[in-house]
């Protein structure tokens, strides 16, 4: 059976962005379809100034609006990241396959540090590295296939490349994954920049929906939305990005194609409303479960534990065959 990973960091209040472009395709799809691990990939969120109360409370909200949005820990392995030790011991080694020139071609590390030095500041060491604790995350447990958005594909190409690497120079030990994304609503973009992803660590809120937002701010964040000059309703991305960002939100919402929703109408006002409406009804069930479940926390830790458990027993084989393969003496 084919095995996929995927993983969600806790920089912030997970957001429709997150649900629509990642989450609901894990609860709707992938874990009926595959083996299935989803984690909360707290140790990247220590790749920034963090508050570390901050940090462990957005674990827990993470993982606990994952179950609450619908993955069955029946069905599919939801852990934190932290909680098994073999990412960070498959990441060294990795570390030990890239090359410095990669890592410093990441996209993320490229932006973030270039954005750090205008100001006359630096970055955390682990910003430059932690695509190779990434490669460990998918690597670690044999992954077929990494559901991503577009803005990770980069590293999911990095962690093929580390693979093979690694198999050409120690023996073949790794599983080479490959990057899969949703056919719709991939990137959902901030309705006052939809030039901008809807990103849950922005310092801007006005544009971002969050899961547990009240139904009343998810309807005036919508309302209020950014669209474009001119009055007709058209699905243009690079002509109309606020109207095409609220027709893609619309169409992911209730399944349907955003050039099709375009032609049914003629002002803005019609199309803020509809798709204002389609996003409360579809949260609604998500922050009913979360509350459900906030009341029930051991539920949750039990969970988590499972999770490690069953995650830590895939990993481990993998991690110790790379331990073998380049040379280091194993526990005795």
């Amino acid at each position: 059976m084919r095995r996929i990973f995927s993983g969600i960091k806790p920089t912030g209040h997970l957001t429709l962005g997150n649900y629509l472009g990642a989450v609901r395709q894990w609860v709707e799809v992938d874990q009926h379809q595959a083996d299935a691990l989803f984690s909360v990939v707290d140790l990247h969120a220590l790749t920034v100034d963090h508050e570390p109360a901050r940090v462990r409370r957005l674990s827990r909200q993470a993982a606990t609006l994952l179950l609450a949005a619908g993955l069955e820990p029946a069905r599919c392995t939801v852990f934190v990241q932290s909680h098994v030790d073999e990412h960070t011991r498959l990441s060294y080694l990795l570390e030990c396959t890239a090359t410095d020139g990669e890592m410093r071609r990441m996209i993320q590390y490229k932006e973030k540090s270039a954005r750090e030095r205008a100001t006359g500041g630096s970055v955390r060491l682990s910003l430059l590295t932690y695509p190779a604790l990434m490669a460990a995350d998918i690597l670690a447990y044999g992954a077929h296939e990494v559901p991503v958005g577009d803005d990770q594909v980069q590293h999911v190409e990095l962690t093929r490349d580390l693979a093979v690497r690694f198999n050409q120079r120690y023996g073949r030990t790794f599983t080479v994954p490959k990057a899969v994304r949703p056919a719709v609503a991939a990137r959902v973009m901030d309705l006052q920049d939809p030039t901008s992803k809807m990103g849950k660590s922005h310092a801007e809120t006005a544009g971002i929906v969050y899961l547990l937002d009240e139904a009343e701010v998810v309807r005036k964040k919508v309302m209020r939305a950014v669209t474009d000059s001119g009055s007709d309703v058209t699905y243009d991305r690079e002509a109309q990005p606020g109207v095409a960002n609220l027709l893609e939100m619309l169409a992911a919402c209730t399944g349907g194609k955003p050039a099709e929703l375009a032609e049914e109408y003629t002002a803005y006002g019609a199309l803020k409303k509809d798709t204002a409406d389609a996003v409360v009804e579809l949260l609604r069930p998500v922050r009913r479960r979360h509350a459900e479940l906030c009341a029930d926390p051991g539920y949750v830790d039990g969970v988590l534990r499972e999770g490690a458990e069953r995650a830590r027993g895939l990993a481990r084989p993998t991690v110790d065959a790379a331990y073998a393969a380049v040379g280091l003496m194993l526990p005795v």
